[in-house]
């Protein structure tokens, strides 16, 4: 059970970015388009600063992990919704290359959902690049406008990234947080043992 008083720093950060998602609804809802943009940038900065934070001061937990991978999703949920707002003839043009990338995305969630009852947190190296390129595309656009090199550098990366969680979920029988990736899966012994990071 959770409760505040067990709360650390870098938990209040990953707070932030789920508490962020009313004012930014608000935002999008007014069609403020800059202000959006730049309460969206802050979010997406919180996300490396409560990683960072975490990994500094020694506090990493799954209760964290798994604060930070909602306040993730949250906040590129909020990104694309706000593409589809204020970007919307970009996503039109560009509907099946994000429906391609898009679609594997949500049936990692729904297989996640399926065996564990909850979103997976595994926080690999490559979920991070793909956060990161993503995070960059996303504010570029909403910004200075499409940079389309980099748009299907982010499918790709997406699309891998994908690939890599869905295999991880069948490689972990319970879940667990921060698998570093595929070949560090292989030898984790959480996996091997047949154990789980659930602790609170």
């Amino acid at each position: 059970m959770w409760t505040f008083k067990n709360f650390n720093l870098a938990d209040w950060f990953s707070f932030y970015r789920i508490a962020a998602v009313p004012l930014l609804s608000m935002l999008l809802w007014f069609g403020e388009r800059e202000l959006f943009t730049w309460f969206l940038l802050i979010s997406y900065s919180t996300d490396a600063i409560d990683g960072y934070l975490a990994r500094k001061l020694k506090i990493t937990s799954a209760r964290g992990s798994q604060l930070d991978s909602i306040g993730d999703q949250l906040t590129f949920t909020m990104g694309l919704i706000g593409l589809v707002v204020f970007e919307n003839d970009f996503i039109k043009s560009n509907i099946i290359l994000i429906l391609i990338a898009f679609v594997p995305y949500l049936l990692q969630m729904v297989i996640a959902f399926v065996k564990y009852g909850k979103a997976t947190s595994f926080h690999t190296y490559l979920a991070k690049v793909s956060a990161v390129v993503q995070g960059v595309f996303i504010l570029w656009l909403l910004f200075f406008g499409p940079v389309y090199w980099l748009f299907y550098f982010m499918i790709i990366v997406g699309l891998l990234e994908t690939l890599e969680e869905i295999i991880l979920i069948f490689m972990y029988d319970s879940w667990v947080a921060d698998v570093k990736g595929f070949l560090f899966a292989l030898k984790d012994k959480r996996r091997l043992n047949g154990t789980n990071a659930t602790k609170q």
